[in-house]
């Protein structure tokens, strides 16, 4: 199993407070092969201290200013040398300490060319808040306003090289039209698997007021334009209600 390598990436700015959290759910892996790559965006308080006092454990560190999260995550899959490639954002930690193991092990049992998982959403206390819990992908289920959950999202590097990385036109649904993309577009073999991969703070920049929020609406409805959702206004509209069910553990 370890002979496949994990490029993990984490994009960062002025996450003073939650940084260290995210990189000690890292290093606590009992899956060693991991490529773990670290892109901030030139932080101002003392989130570079605190990614300086890991610096033995983080394969490669980039502190510049870049146009936003995608654009730094693009930076990491630039760098990026290993066989798969996921993200784990600054303000969220691993569930547990054999989530890479279980993404390697899956990938080396199934083949599979996209893996995702579940995820809680938790507070500031660590309590869970929401549960967004995933199921095995098949053709057309964009059309009905699904989507795994990104910061589960795993991959095979050489599908950036041929489908393309983040677009940074589509603004905060720029995973979600990556996703759109790679799986309902281009009909890319992934793999469900049934566990919590990802505990997530609660909240988010597209939901922080209402002008974000339709901020987002409309980014999440020129994705779905591009590509090719055969249902646009039923997605637009079943996507936020899907997030519903998440307070109630339902599928």
């Amino acid at each position: 199993m370890q002979d496949l390598k994990i490029s993990l990436i984490t994009v960062c700015y002025n996450a003073e407070s939650t940084i260290s959290r995210t990189i000690e759910s890292v290093i606590a892996q009992n899956f060693n092969n991991v490529e773990y790559i670290i892109i901030d965006g030139g932080s101002t308080d003392n989130t570079i201290q605190n990614i300086n006092q890991y610096k033995n454990r983080v394969s490669l560190f980039l502190s510049e200013p870049d146009k936003g999260i995608y654009d730094a995550m693009n930076k990491g899959i630039n760098l990026a040398t290993g066989d798969i490639i996921g993200t784990l954002n600054a303000d969220d930690f691993f569930a547990g300490n054999d989530v890479l193991q279980s993404v390697a092990a899956a990938f080396i049992q199934h083949e599979p060319e996209i893996l995702y998982g579940d995820l809680d959403y938790v507070n500031d206390e660590g309590r869970v808040i929401r549960k967004w819990r995933s199921k095995q992908y098949f053709d057309g289920m964009f059309n009905w306003g699904w989507m795994p959950s990104h910061p589960t999202f795993y991959c095979r590097r050489n599908l950036f090289e041929k489908y393309g990385s983040y677009s940074l036109e589509f603004g905060s649904a720029a995973d979600y039209e990556l996703m759109l993309r790679f799986l309902h577009v281009n009909h890319l073999e992934a793999l469900h698997i049934n566990k919590v991969l990802v505990k997530m703070n609660i909240g988010g920049i597209s939901n922080k007021n209402i002008g974000n929020r339709l901020r987002a609406l409309f980014f999440d409805l020129k994705a779905i334009r591009k590509n090719n959702i055969s249902l646009p206004l039923v997605a637009i509209a079943f996507k936020p209600l899907r997030k519903i069910t998440q307070y109630f553990g339902r599928r």
